[in-house]
C-alpha cells in the first residue's frame, strides 16, 4: 500500500513538473522584431486629390516671413491643380527649420544661417541636426535692424547697456543673432533680454516699456512701420570691427548691407548693418513634382507676391543659390535646369 501511494506521489511530481514547463515554454516572450525603417512624412490631401503643403512663415502678420509666405499659398491655390496650400505663423526661423524635421511643416521660410546650424547640428540644434531639409532656393536679403526711438539717447551698440532690448522671439532666428551680435560688440551681459514677437515689440516700442528692438527683415519691414507710423524712429549702426569678429568667430554669412535714408519715419541717415538670406526650405519627403510646381509657381509669379510685400522683387532664379546652406530638393533642381540654370554639384541631394 505504501508502495502504491509513493509511486502515485512520484507520477504526480513527474506531470506537475512537466506541466509546469509546458506553462513556462508557452509565456516565454517571443523575440522583439527588428523595426522597419521609417518611411517618411506622408502628405495628406484633401477630398479632389490636392496635396495640402502647410507653410510655416513668421512670428505674427508683422513679418515679411507671413506676408511673402503667405501670398505664396494664396498664389499656390489659385495657379496649382495638384497643391492646396496654408501659409501659418510660426516661432519663426529656428522653430520652422525643428518643425520641418518634426513632419509637421512641409515647408518654411527660414534665415540660411539657421538652416546651417540645423544642417551640421550646431547651436540651438545641438545632437539633433534637422536632415529632413531641402532648399528650393534663397529669396532676398534681410538686414539686422536695430530699431530705436528717434527721441531716445541710443546711438550706438555701447549705448544699449542697461536697457531693456527686445532681441526676438524666444527660439526664433532673430533671437539668435541679436545674442551673436551683441556678444560680438561685448554688451550681451550687460542689456536685459526681452523675447517678443515683433507686434508685441512694437507696442512696447511705443509705449516706453522697452528701449530697442532687434529685427531680422527685409526693408521696409510692416514690424518697424507700426513703430514709425506712431513715433519716429532710429537704425542703430553694425560697425566694422563687430562685423569682423563675428566673421572670425565662424558666422560667414553675415554680409554688409545699407538701409537707405528715408526708409522709415525718423530715419534721417544710411545705416550700415549686416544681412543674412531668406531661404524657402522643405521637408525631403515631398514628392518632386510638388517641389517642381511649388518652384515653377514661385518663379513666374513674383509680381503677385510683390503685391504682399516689395521684397519680393529681389527673388531670381539667378541668385537663387547665393548664400544656401542645405542641398536642393531633387524637384527644384529639375525646374532650375529646365530653365538653363546651371545647378553646382554639391547642392544636388
Amino acid at each position: 500500500m505504501r508502495l502504491k501511494t509513493y509511486v502515485a506521489l512520484i507520477l504526480a511530481l513527474a506531470i506537475g513538473v512537466a506541466l509546469a514547463g509546458c506553462a513556462q515554454e508557452e509565456k516565454k516572450p517571443e523575440a522583439t522584431p527588428t523595426p522597419e525603417k521609417a518611411e517618411g512624412v506622408k502628405l495628406p490631401k484633401t477630398e479632389d486629390g490636392k496635396y495640402i503643403i502647410t507653410i510655416y512663415t513668421g512670428s505674427g502678420p508683422g513679418s515679411v516671413y507671413f506676408a511673402v509666405g503667405s501670398m505664396f499659398a494664396k498664389v499656390l491655390n489659385k495657379k496649382s491643380d495638384m497643391i492646396y496650400a496654408k501659409g501659418v505663423t510660426s516661432g519663426a526661423s529656428v522653430a520652422n527649420a525643428k518643425a520641418i524635421g518634426k513632419g509637421e511643416a512641409l515647408a518654411a521660410i527660414i534665415q540660411n544661417d539657421v538652416t546651417y546650424y540645423a544642417w551640421n547640428g550646431k547651436f540651438q540644434f545641438e545632437g539633433k541636426p534637422v536632415k529632413e531639409l531641402r532648399g528650393i532656393g534663397t529669396l532676398y536679403p534681410e538686414p539686422v535692424q536695430i530699431v530705436v526711438r528717434a527721441d531716445s539717447d541710443i546711438y550706438t551698440l555701447e549705448d544699449l547697456k542697461g536697457k531693456k532690448v527686445v532681441v526676438g522671439a524666444a527660439g526664433s532666428g532673430v533671437a539668435a543673432t541679436a545674442e551673436r551680435v551683441l556678444k560680438a560688440a561685448g554688451i550681451w551681459d550687460d542689456i536685459e533680454p526681452v523675447y517678443q514677437t515683433f507686434s508685441e515689440a512694437a507696442q512696447s516700442l511705443v509705449l516706453g516699456q522697452v528701449d530697442a528692438e532687434f529685427t531680422v527683415i527685409a526693408y521696409p519691414a510692416p514690424a518697424i512701420d507700426q513703430i514709425a507710423v506712431k513715433v519716429p524712429v532710429r537704425l542703430l549702426p553694425i560697425p566694422d570691427e563687430v562685423v569682423q569678429k563675428l566673421h572670425d568667430e565662424g558666422y560667414p554669412f553675415y554680409v554688409k548691407v545699407v538701409v537707405p535714408a528715408g526708409t522709415y519715419n525718423g530715419q534721417d541717415e544710411d545705416v550700415q548693418t549686416i544681412a543674412v538670406k531668406a531661404t524657402l526650405a522643405v521637408h525631403k519627403d515631398v514628392p518632386d513634382e510638388v517641389v517642381y510646381e511649388m518652384t515653377k509657381v514661385l518663379y513666374e509669379n513674383i509680381d503677385e507676391l510683390a503685391k504682399a510685400h516689395q521684397v519680393a522683387k529681389q527673388i531670381d532664379m539667378n541668385n537663387a543659390f547665393e548664400g544656401l546652406m542645405i542641398p536642393l530638393h531633387p524637384g527644384a533642381v529639375k525646374y532650375y535646369e529646365e530653365n538653363g540654370v546651371t545647378v553646382p554639384q554639391e547642392l544636388k541631394s
